[in-house]
């Protein structure tokens, strides 16, 4: 299998199809099948106490699996969640960027499935693990 977006390719793609939110993510390392994706992390991720919220992390698990699919589909808008299942295991590190280590399990015609292993930067632990189905656009099935 071969890349169809390049790490440059897919910073463009953000940038234009989701600006709001395209600054808090960077593309770390890109493989067929894997994608490494930072979010940095700043004051508006946080909950009271000062860690990371749910819906923070939720965001980097779902933005991490979706551009892993377009890197090997190429760039459709409108693939979709289906379905995601997180497991918060740990409180992430006070105010550090978080990493998600993203692999895609199946690529199908309809489905996609992925899973992404998030940890705060430079631990080794998880803070939370997450497992998501995208459905892929029409307009790709052949």
């Amino acid at each position: 299998m071969t890349l169809k977006m390049s790490m440059d390719d897919l910073a463009q793609f953000m940038a234009a199809e989701f600006p709001q939110v395209a600054d808090d993510f960077v593309v770390e390392d890109l493989r067929p099948m894997y994608l490494t994706m930072r979010l940095k992390v700043s004051a508006r991720h946080l909950r009271p106490g000062g860690t990371v919220s749910g819906p923070a992390i939720f965001a980097l698990a779902d933005v991490g699996v979706y551009l892993a699919i377009l890197s090997m589909i190429g760039p459709q808008a409108l693939a979709v969640t289906t379905n995601c299942s997180l497991d918060f295991m740990r409180k992430p590190a006070a105010g550090v960027d978080l990493i998600a280590d993203i692999r895609l399990l199946k690529l199908g015609r309809v489905l996609a499935v992925g899973d992404a292993l998030i940890r705060s930067y430079g631990a080794d632990v998880p803070a939370a693990r997450a497992s998501l189905t995208y459905s892929i656009p029409p307009a790709l099935r052949g």
